[in-house]
């Protein structure tokens, strides 16, 4: 979107009371875990002598801890992109086992009738022996009773039919099995596929989730606190960048009656962990919350974030409403649910809760609507 588009126009909402009213309102929703207002002002001189010393000394520049910051986005982005994948394979895991099943009991009940096909047919041939083995038609030839004759006509006509339907039955029940074992064998092999990519996404989750717990470890407590601090500005600045193309001037929507469950089942899980590949109720991931959400709306949507940008119908971001799923990243590797006034409710990462944010705090590559 242009920047002319979102000027923020003469008379209109400014930037400043815009970010307020947002500040105001998700101070209101906002949970223990939530950063989104603006972060706290750099301390006085004063203020800075009356601190410890030596506490502020061992700080290494903003540069340097910035650079972790970035880091821990990335290690946390990788461990996020492999949860999309490992919560599909998982996906698909369920569908092909169901697929495996029901194959399996067509399976069964297609040779229970192959049985049966060929218990007929034996009774036939039985039948046969026991009038000499002369076919129906020869002793039709050799009858002299014109009744018999007549009688003997209409049921060879039956007879051959029904031999050719046996026949007929006989061929396609083989058919039927044929392909069902070979369907079963192929779902089988995209299951081990599946159980494979799985196994490698779940190793890239740990390790990624690792790295990043083993960098945070390295800091201080003092540097954990400045890091925190670079990391609400990072996301106020964003939200700051976001607010000022006047966006909110545009967006008036209200939710619709599915969208406010959504809302308020997602907001009834402010303060619950993020844990990778969780769909509660005690924790969950980022699309697990928003799957969750609208499943509790009456309104099943697809488990992934990539998914769910997939498969849904897209918004113009001046036409979303509370409810709608906002998607980030080019790789759609992360979703939230937008809540109203420029924030969202999400579950951010791991070692983070549930929390209401800023809509802008992430580049945003789309807005879906799980009820269009």
């Amino acid at each position: 979107m242009g920047p002319d588009k979102h000027a923020v126009r003469p008379g209109g909402r400014g930037i400043l009371a815009t970010a307020v009213t947002v500040v105001c309102a998700v101070t209101v929703l906002a949970a223990p875990g939530t950063a989104f207002a603006a972060p706290s002002p750099t301390p006085s001189p004063s203020a800075s002598a009356s601190a410890s010393a030596g506490a502020s000394a061992t700080l290494p520049p903003d540069k340097d801890l910035e650079a972790v910051r970035e880091k821990l986005d990335d290690l946390y982005h990788d461990a996020a992109v492999a949860t999309d994948a490992y919560n599909a394979a998982e996906e698909a895991a369920q569908k092909q086992s169901a697929e495996i099943v029901g194959l399996a009991k067509k399976i069964v009940k297609g040779q229970q009738q192959l049985d049966e096909l060929k218990e007929r047919a034996g009774r036939a041939a039985a039948a046969q022996y026991r009038t000499g083995g002369l076919p129906d038609s020869a002793q039709l030839i050799l009858s002299d009773n014109p009744t018999q004759f007549l009688d003997g006509a209409g049921r060879v006509l039956q007879g051959q039919r029904a031999t050719k339907a046996l026949l007929r039955e006989l061929t396609r029940t083989q058919q039927d099995l044929k392909q069902y074992a070979a369907d079963a064998a192929d779902q089988w092999n995209r299951l081990e596929a599946g159980r494979k990519a799985k196994a490698a996404a779940k190793k890239k989750i740990k390790q990624r989730i690792a790295a990043a717990e083993k960098l945070e470890s390295t800091l201080e407590k003092k540097q954990k606190e400045r890091l925190a601090e670079l990391e609400r500005e990072a996301a106020y600045k964003a939200q700051t960048a976001w607010l000022g193309t006047g966006i909110l001037d545009e967006i008036h929507t209200k939710a619709s009656a599915a969208g406010k469950k959504a809302v308020a089942f997602a907001t009834a899980q402010l303060g619950k962990p993020y844990v990778w590949g969780a769909e509660g109720p005690d924790s969950y991931d980022c699309s697990g919350l928003t799957s969750q959400a609208w499943a509790s709306a009456g309104k099943p949507i697809p488990r992934t974030s990539e998914e769910q940008w997939k498969q849904l119908k897209h918004i113009d971001v001046e036409d979303m409403r509370p409810g709608d799923l906002v998607i980030y990243y080019d790789d759609a590797s992360h979703v939230a649910m937008y809540i109203g006034d420029g924030a969202i409710i999400q579950a951010p990462r791991p070692g983070r809760t549930v929390s209401i944010g800023g809509a802008g705090s992430m580049p945003i590559l789309g807005v879906v609507r799980p009820d269009a």
